[in-house]
């Protein structure tokens, strides 16, 4: 599966458009990590916690749209964009979407 942020991929042809795929994923804080990062705001600096639940909500949302894609019969996904939005106090949702293509 190709994966890119572009409309095109050098090399390729878009020989079909198969439609819009997307992925999400929902991540509640943790209360161990919430201690964490408390105490990491008190001295600044990258919050360790809260980006590596955000790494793993990112790659949950692209494995999801992956296999939306491969449902449709992609080989190609294009023009992918991240967004991520508070859902309720203390949870996020990750959402990951695409146009999905058979490239050639």
């Amino acid at each position: 599966m190709i994966l890119a942020t572009t409309e095109t991929v050098a090399g390729h042809r878009v020989l079909r458009t198969l439609g819009l795929v997307r992925g999400s994923s929902v991540r509640v804080r943790h209360v161990g990590r919430d201690i964490m990062a408390g105490l990491r705001n008190l001295a600044g600096g990258e919050v360790h916690e809260y980006t590596k639940l955000l790494a793993e909500a990112r790659e949950q949302a692209v494995d999801r749209m992956v296999a939306e894609a491969r449902a449709l019969g992609a080989n190609g996904i294009l023009a992918i964009r991240f967004q991520s939005a508070e859902v309720s106090r203390g949870a996020a949702e990750m959402m990951c979407y695409g146009t999905a293509v058979k490239l050639g």
